[in-house]
């Protein structure tokens, strides 16, 4: 319902946020390997590399031998199914993704978003123990970063494509944009979905981004926008 096209959230600290840039780059050159791998060599990619509970709690053997069982906590992050899957999270990802590194700095944003797609996953994994389907995607990492963003910039303005009658574009509070976004996800997990949507990870890694802001934030960085 709510797309985010840009921000009005001009970045303070850093003079370019080249780790928001580079993991979007990263990828996408991950997916575009993906894309040119005939079927079953793409399906086996998202086994080998995606996060499996099973796997991961040691219940079965790690399809690629020489990679650790944990590994795939955060290569999972850099696999998506489809085009659709890829853009719709790097799109998050470069809206907001360039705020919170400000706030943070390099070194540490690219550790947050690391620690936010570990989080979800296990957020995921927690939920579904004996799962033998492969997670797959940054959404988890990606909604660690809206987290962040809802802490420390509630009230910059998101302009959004609504689709209300007709697609237009909104200018509208982060909070409310993002706080609608959260409650979704909740809602889906309250009443269950046929989806093959890994709503845990996105809850988790949100929760993740919140708490670990307020701690990876430059002094300067007010909570909440200084308001």
């Amino acid at each position: 319902m709510f797309l985010p096209l840009h921000d009005r959230n001009p970045i303070r600290h850093v003079r370019f946020p080249y780790v928001t840039y580079g993991l979007i780059a990263l990828t996408i050159v991950c997916f575009l390997f993906q894309s040119v791998l005939p079927p079953a060599a793409f399906d086996q990619a998202t086994i080998d590399f995606g996060m499996i509970p099973i796997v991961v709690r040691n219940l079965y053997p790690q399809p690629v031998p020489w990679l650790p069982d944990w590994a795939t906590l955060i290569t999972y992050a850099f696999l998506h199914a489809d085009w659709l899957h890829l853009l719709s999270n790097m799109l998050f990802l470069w809206v907001f993704g360039d705020n919170i590194e400000d706030a943070m700095g390099h070194v540490r944003f690219l550790a947050f978003y690391l620690a936010c797609a570990i989080c979800a996953a296990l957020a995921h994994m927690a939920f579904n123990l004996d799962a033998n389907g492969p997670l797959i995607g940054a959404s988890g990492a990606v909604a660690g970063v809206m987290g962040a963003y809802i802490l420390l910039f509630p009230h910059a303005r998101v302009f959004v494509l609504a689709r209300i009658v007709i697609p237009i574009p909104l200018p509208v509070p982060a909070f409310w944009m993002l706080g609608f976004w959260v409650a979704t996800q909740l809602f889906y997990v309250v009443i269950g979905s046929d989806e093959p949507v890994a709503w845990w990870a996105h809850i988790g890694g949100f929760a993740t981004g919140v708490i670990l802001a307020a701690g990876l934030k430059r002094r300067e960085v007010t909570l909440w926008g200084g308001r």
